[in-house]
């Protein structure tokens, strides 16, 4: 059987009369609230910094772009990340304050295409990260010349004002890093007050390993932990009762380690060193009569209130698995207790098909043959979230935005699409379609749209809120601090000791927020490690080339997951470029590695300006080894065995020689 259209169903639709929309306005039941008021969305749109050429100083409000994803920490505290709309917006972060969303960085956007997109996680109430977009800087250091992916594959680490780090790889290589699409930080443990777990995921490694591609922040370093399990990209990341929870796209070929007639959609990552890290969630979804897992989309997530939320629709025909019935719109309930229940769907046992969708669904207007979910914001106090609805195809820059409010028993309580039917009578146009939701509180919502407008829901006397006068959002950023992404020229010798000179972040352009009194002059040591890279000899022999800055102690170890496997004798290195070798067994290949590291005379130091605060917020400290990141390259195929596979990351150490046994060629 061939599962019937949605819109036989209840006929999810974006375009529609103006007529039409009346009347949905006025069947529609208004959002309740506690002061009593009605809240209503309107648009809310910021002013550019500066007017676009040939606009007056009125400055009309003006689109900001594709916008990829938006946050809040309270709800006078928001953050959204745009592609910018040149020339009047860069690409950058944008925060509110409670009155007004006003430009924080004109550096770490991200663009909007497809299935790619940037994303915040927040770390604290001054700290929080951005998968953004790579710098056209970006080169691949092995000397392959073609342009190098640039979208999502980076990080910015923001603190008390600054871009405290950035994060990136060069391209084309075993260690680069892939397209990440999701972000999520779990909350410290008092006293602390800024998280030092934080998890980035996206694409699959690249064949013929298995997982995806998932770096974790661990207050010092960047790790590699890949899921090793199966190789579903990872679409969206969500903390919800103290852990976070991570959704995957579902596609015919994701390579696995075993096949599954249904793949788990979402699983748990418990906090650092909470084994195990992490756990499949089964039983998510209910499929319909010939209903495939991989026709589904993947679960978008949102969390309030003890209840974490999932929708997702059909994927584009173009996408349906062969002789799979066309996925229907679906709407998952995880309650505080673990149990999941599907509000929205169809229901598998039934002969015919059965779509859940309550009656109230027809409140939804006519028009496009299928409808996508694009987003979902749980809204807190009210045990109701709000799903932003699109179509599959044709999509349009003119159309009007389509949102509906479901209960947690899977009840329509107000479908609409904005500009409202009162805003379109005062001259307001459409602004796009539906792309990103957040809800910071009861009666308190945001509707990021794809042409970069913004609608807030709020009561009409209620629309601002006491101003978030934090300095760590007053000021403009433009600077963003070098990276491994950009070109790296090593050293043949130890970098000379430039103690006394001060190295001033180059001009951009714009105002700096560093200012005077936000910097101290520090002295730090050069990193022991950098330029790390590895590769693969003869199948079975890992080489390990890097620089060392000072004579050091070096010993290279390869775990399989906590079982040393390989590992090379402690050896005494001359400053300079230097590599080591370590063969490795195919039959039981490492998963990590570990360099343990020594320094045998003084690091060279050279003198910065560090934002207030130090090394805990970004910095350098005297004593720590930069490392890098890596990931273990790819094991070819061996006889009858199979092939194996390996990721991982390369962390360093301070000193100390744990025993093993190895071998170095």
């Amino acid at each position: 059987m061939t599962s019937r259209p949605l819109s036989s169903l209840v006929r999810l639709a974006l375009s529609f009369s103006l007529a039409l929309s009346l009347l949905v306005l006025t069947s529609g039941a208004p959002a309740a609230r506690a002061s009593g008021g009605e809240a209503t969305w309107r648009l809310e749109q910021p002013r550019p910094p500066k007017p676009p050429p040939g606009v007056s100083e009125s400055q009309v409000p003006i689109a900001l772009g594709g916008i990829s994803d938006i946050e809040f920490w309270a709800p006078n505290r928001g953050l959204l990340l745009t592609a910018g709309n040149p020339p009047t917006i860069p690409p950058g972060v944008w925060a509110y304050n409670g009155v007004e969303w006003h430009e924080l960085a004109t550096v770490c956007g991200a663009t909007v295409h497809g299935s790619n997109h940037g994303s915040i996680a927040w770390a604290g109430p001054e700290d929080f990260w951005t998968v953004s977009d790579g710098r056209p800087g970006q080169v691949a250091e092995s000397g392959v010349f073609r342009e190098p992916p640039l979208e999502d594959n980076t990080l910015c680490h923001f603190s008390g004002g600054h871009v405290v780090a950035s994060y990136a790889h060069p391209a084309f290589q075993a260690d680069s890093y892939q397209a990440m699409r999701a972000a999520g930080c779990i909350p410290p443990s008092p006293p602390a007050t800024t998280s030092t777990d934080c998890w980035f995921a996206g694409d699959p490694l690249p064949e013929p390993q298995i997982g995806a591609f998932q770096l974790h922040w661990t207050g010092s370093s960047l790790e590699a932990e890949p899921y090793p399990e199966e190789g579903h990209p990872v679409e969206d990341l969500r903390l919800f009762g103290g852990r976070l929870y991570e959704s995957v796209r579902l596609s015919p070929g994701d390579r696995v380690s075993k096949q599954e007639v249904e793949p788990p959609v979402i699983h748990g990552i418990n906090r650092e060193r909470v084994l195990p890290t992490f756990e499949p969630e089964k039983g998510v979804i209910s499929y319909g009569f010939g209903e495939f897992p991989e026709a589904l989309g993947f679960l978008r997530l949102s969390a309030a209130d003890g209840a974490l939320w999932g929708v997702a629709a059909s994927v584009p025909p173009a996408e349906l698995p062969e002789n799979s019935a066309h996925g229907e719109v679906t709407v998952v309930h995880r309650s505080e207790e673990g149990t999941w229940s599907q509000l929205i769907g169809p229901a598998p046992a039934h002969p015919l098909g059965k779509n859940l969708f309550p009656e109230e669904a027809s409140l939804l207007p006519e028009g496009a043959e299928r409808a996508a979910v694009t987003s979902v914001a749980a809204e807190p106090g009210t045990n109701s979230a709000w799903l932003g609805l699109g179509p599959q195809e044709a999509h349009s820059p003119t159309a009007r935005a389509a949102i509906v409010r479901i209960s947690a028993e899977g009840k329509v309580s107000e479908a609409q699409t904005l500009p409202s039917a009162e805003e379109q009578l005062e001259g307001i146009g459409p602004k796009g379609e539906a792309a990103r939701l957040a809800c910071p509180a009861v009666n308190d919502c945001w509707l990021a749209t794809t042409q970069g407008w913004l609608f807030h829901l709020a009561p009409e006397g209620e629309r601002h809120m006491p101003v978030d006068t934090d300095p760590a959002f007053a000021n403009l950023i433009t600077y963003r601090p070098p990276d491994l992404g950009l070109p790296q020229v090593p050293p043949d010798a130890p970098p000379p000791d430039t103690s006394g000179l001060v190295e001033e972040p180059p001009n951009y352009g714009g105002a700096f927020a560093e200012s005077s009194s936000a910097l101290i002059k520090q002295k730090i040591s050069v990193p022991l490690l950098s330029n790390l890279h590895s590769r693969l000899l003869h199948g079975s022999t890992l080489e390990l080339r890097f620089h060392l800055a000072v004579k050091a102690s070096v010993r290279l170890l390869a775990k399989r997951h906590k079982k040393l496997v390989a590992s090379t004798p402690m050896r005494t290195l001359a400053a300079g470029n230097r590599k080591l070798l370590l063969r490795l067994n195919p039959h039981s290949w490492p998963t990590k590695l570990a360099l343990q590291t020594h320094a045998l005379a003084p690091l060279p130091t050279v003198t910065v300006n560090q934002p207030v605060g130090g090394p805990e917020h970004g910095g350098v400290g005297a004593n720590t080894v930069g490392t890098g990141f890596t990931v273990l390259p790819n094991v070819p195929s061996f006889g009858k065995s199979g092939s194996f596979a390996g990721s991982g990351s390369f962390a360093g150490s301070g000193s100390g020689s744990p025993a093993g046994s190895g071998s170095l060629p």
